[in-house]
Order: structure tokens, then C-alpha cells, then sequence
């Protein structure tokens, strides 16, 4: 059985076999940064189980890597305007901020911003918390029991205010207003703690950055809304993105 969405990836499927359930992703075995996605994946699923399904086995020959995870029943949350998913959206953050650095993700420094920043500013979004990154509506889970944070495929440390900051983009495109989305992630520490410098660079980059995907991948017309929330993020901090 397919799953309804699953961005970046060669194959997934839900498999049901005499030995279990499985939730299986798979990547074609060539040297590109898909491949080392799935391999990043692998090997962080120790240290994030608290909050991420267990990976129970991987297999890889000449042409395949293969993951197996425990099978999960759990929905895609609501990033919208008033949707009652959004308080468990900011705690599931605020979980993932709490887990501690795993000495392999010290060799992942979050560098994907620093190209669209201003001069000086990537020092900024520099630092030692354990980073999910691709915060989105697929990735956080509710289940009946408990919720998930899924897909670490590109884990990494940086500063504490890039998750939280990358939930108020996607509150915005959840057509939330930018004051609106801010107003949720008060609820996070690493967010109230940042330098506000900071978050103004970060969202300058974030604007340029999903800009630039939205012009490159015109057909694709979710970037575009990316960089529209972005944008109105920065209008609504009174930063300048695009200067003469």
C-alpha cells in the first residue's frame, strides 16, 4: 500500500507481511545527497525514538537502500487558521528541542541558509541544538495514543530558533497572519531566548531562499505559497529582502 505523500523519495510503501507491519522507504543507490538522506535517517533513529517510529531493519545491495520502521497509525496535523492541532504542533517542537545533540549530528552543521544571508549572518544560525528542520504538516504526526515527528532525513545542530522559526513559516502558509504565528511559538523557550537579530537574518534568508525555488519550479505552486509566507513574514518584521 502507497502512502499519500512522501516528497524526495524513490519508493515508499506500507507493507504487511507474516512478520509484521512495516513502514518502508527506499532510495536508489547512487552517490547524491538523496542517497546520504536516507543514510542520515538510519543513523540518527536511535537517539530520536522518544519521539520517532523505531527503525527495525535496513537492507542495501548495488541499486537499493531500504529502511523497515515500525508501522504507525497517525494523521497529518492541521497547520491552518484555528485549526485545535496547533498547541500540539508547538509541544511536539518544543520535544524535539529538548532531545539532546547526538554526537554524530555535530558533523551536520545547519549551513542551508548562510548562501541567501547577509554578510555575517550565518555565525547566526550557528549552534549546538539537535535541529529536525523539515517542520511540516506531513512530518508531525497525531495519533490516538501519542504523537510523532517523522522523517529525519536531514537532521543537523544549529540554533535553537530554526525549528520554532520554521513553524511560523508554516503557520503563515497556513494562512495564520505573521503576528499570529509568532504569538504560537511564545510557547517555546529556544524561541523567546533567540537574539531577535538573529531571527530577523533568518527570515531575510528563508524569503530569498524559497523565492528562488518558487522561479526555478514554477509547476510546483506550494513554493510559491512558501515564498509568499515568507515574505509577508518580513513585511510584518519590516525587513528589507530584495535591496536596490
Amino acid at each position: 500500500m502507497a502512502p499519500e505523500h512522501g516528497y524526495g523519495t524513490d519508493f515508499l510503501a506500507t507493507v504487511e507481511a507474516r512478520s509484521g507491519d512495516f513502514f518502508v522507504k527506499a532510495m536508489r543507490n547512487k552517490n547524491n545527497g538523496r542517497r546520504d538522506q536516507l543514510l542520515r535517517e538510519k543513523a540518527i533513529n536511535p537517539f530520536v525514538r522518544g519521539l520517532a517510529p523505531e527503525l527495525l531493519w535496513s537492507a542495501e545491495d548495488a541499486d537499493w537502500i531500504v529502511l523497515g520502521f515500525e508501522r504507525i497509525e497517525a494523521r497529518d496535523t492541521d497547520f491552518g487558521r484555528g485549526s485545535p492541532d496547533v498547541p500540539v504542533l508547538v509541544e511536539l517542537v518544543n520535544r524535539i528541542g529538548e532531545l539532546e545533540l547526538p554526537e554524530v549530528a555535530r558533523e551536520w552543521p545547519e549551513t542551508r541558509w548562510d548562501w541567501w544571508a547577509d554578510r555575517g549572518a550565518p555565525e547566526l544560525f550557528r549552534g549546538d541544538t539537535f535541529l529536525h528542520v523539515d517542520i511540516n504538516p506531513g512530518n508531525l504526526l497525531i495519533g490516538a495514543d501519542r504523537n510523532w515527528v517523522v522523517d529525519w532525513s536531514w537532521p543537523g545542530c544549529g540554533a535553537a530558533f530554526i525549528d520554532p522559526a520554521m513553524l511560523v513559516l508554516q503557520l503563515i502558509g497556513g494562512l495564520h497572519t505573521p503576528a499570529e504565528a509568532e504569538s504560537w511559538v511564545a510557547g517555546c523557550p529556544a524561541w523567546m531566548a533567540a537574539d531577535p537579530k538573529a531571527i530577523d537574518a533568518f527570515v531575510v534568508a528563508t524569503a530569498r531562499m524559497n523565492r528562488h525555488r518558487a522561479l526555478r519550479r514554477p509547476d510546483e505552486p506550494w513554493l510559491d505559497a512558501m515564498a509568499v509566507a515568507a515574505e509577508s513574514w518580513a513585511t510584518h518584521r519590516e525587513l528589507t529582502v530584495y535591496p536596490d
